[in-house]
């Protein structure tokens, strides 16, 4: 690795991740390219298209309902059949698991209109166009790389998503480098890693006071400037608690919710006093069987099941360090996010880190993106205004289109409620 791209890594003090659920990049940023004129992007042509069985031709259009009704595969035997025939295989498996629906819908995507905030972002900073998932797979094998740098050996979700892998984590302890991990519902931490399973309760807050907690939250430590070194952020992945709809993008869930969440997010960053050391990652577990047309390429992994990545997920990257615009080619996975915290807070004199396995080892990490020599000021107050505003007339048809308590739960928010009741028939929280 570069000196320089290392020496990059020392401009930034607090680094956030926000990770969320099951969209392609063609799918939420292929439009850059197909409307938006963004030939530096590798999007979405109007010449890309999928079969289906009686061999009809579906072409990648815009949808016009920002909430997908349906839950597209994305188990390992699906993605492989995704990414079969160069990434041909998206509406036949559609078609295959979700008869009579229309087959042609995984081949939409969200636009500039859908998408205020992503919009915002893609121009104000950057924006990589060669982030893989992990694994051709479900959510938490991918969660797992992006925590552990490794999986359980599975592709697929457990029933009951308990695991006792060690994360990165772990290191910063050893290390006493400050973190804290923020939820709305479920934090994620404590269902990957045994020895966070309980206690630690001062690292362990709600993103706002409409969470599950009342107290502190990721909001007022950013706005007092009291941000820990590592924060990593879960969406609401499920349909209770205080909110009455998900924000986390996984289908059905309506991108109108997350585009909110985001929103939320930044305007607290651009809005702290530590926002010129910071560096937001907003990224997506995997692609959730919405269409992508690059194939996904080998991988370097200790375990041989592993050694090629899941298809392509959006990811941007924030930061007054970056130049605005900027498009990213460099091949990134989510163990990249390990690797970035890892060489800023636990590096050796001799650049070494702690051994997280092969993966970790490989992986590309993102300090030659902040290039800029000097922090710059953030985007004019106007565009700020504008997505506030948006924010606002999102939230009216969120309201006017709540999710109903009775609708019945995902097969990944099924394993969430699973792992409730059990921790809290142990006296147990998440």
């Amino acid at each position: 690795m570069m000196a320089e791209d290392l020496s990059n890594l020392n401009k930034i003090d607090h680094i956030i991740v926000l990770m969320m659920e099951n969209r392609s990049f063609d799918h939420m940023l292929g439009y850059l390219k197909l409307e938006g004129g963004r030939t530096d992007v590798d999007g979405l042509t109007a010449d890309m298209f999928n079969r289906s069985k009686d061999g009809g031709i579906h072409r990648v259009r815009h949808l016009e309902n920002t909430a997908f009704e349906l839950d597209p595969c994305h188990e390992g035997n699906c993605v492989d059949e995704q990414i079969s025939d160069g990434n041909g295989g998206f509406v036949l498996n559609f078609e295959r698991m979700h008869h009579p629906a229309d087959p042609g819908g995984v081949m939409g995507y969200y636009n500039a209109s859908d998408l205020l905030v992503y919009d915002h972002l893609a121009r104000e900073f950057a924006i990589c166009d060669r982030w893989f998932s992990s694994v051709p797979g479900q959510t938490w094998p991918n969660r797992l790389y992006s925590v552990a740098g490794r999986g359980d050996g599975s592709r697929e979700n457990r029933r009951l998503p308990l695991y006792d892998e060690p994360s990165f984590i772990r290191h910063l302890d050893a290390r006493g480098v400050s973190w804290r991990w923020y939820c709305h519902d479920f934090a994620t931490l404590r269902l990957i890693d045994g020895d966070y399973r309980l206690g630690h309760t001062d690292h362990f807050f709600s993103f706002s006071e409409n969470s599950l907690f009342e107290t502190e939250d990721f909001l007022s430590h950013a706005a007092a400037g009291n941000l820990a070194a590592v924060s990593w952020i879960d969406p609401n992945f499920a349909n209770f608690g205080k909110l009455s709809y998900s924000n986390d993008d996984h289908a059905p869930a309506n991108v109108r919710a997350g585009q909110t969440l985001v929103n939320t997010l930044y305007q607290a960053l651009v809005e702290s006093p530590v926002w010129n050391k910071s560096l937001l990652v907003i990224v997506y577990d995997e692609h959730g069987g919405f269409y992508d047309h690059v194939t996904p390429p080998a991988a370097t992994d200790d375990n041989p099941q592993f050694r090629r990545y899941g298809c392509r997920v959006p990811a941007l990257i924030v930061s007054p360090w970056v130049k605005p615009g900027q498009v990213s080619h460099t091949l990134f996975d989510h163990t990249s996010i390990i690797k970035r915290i890892l060489l800023r807070f636990c590096r050796e004199a001799d650049e070494t880190i702690p051994d997280m396995g092969t993966r970790v080892a490989a992986a590309n990490h993102l300090g030659g993106l902040l290039t800029e020599p000097a922090p710059r000021h953030a985007p004019p107050q106007s565009e700020l205004q504008t997505l506030i505003e948006s924010a606002v007339s999102q939230r009216v048809v969120l309201d006017a289109a709540k999710v109903s308590r009775t609708t019945k739960p995902s097969e990944f928010q099924q394993g969430l409620l699973a792992c409730e009741r059990v921790l809290a028939a142990q006296n147990h929280s998440l």
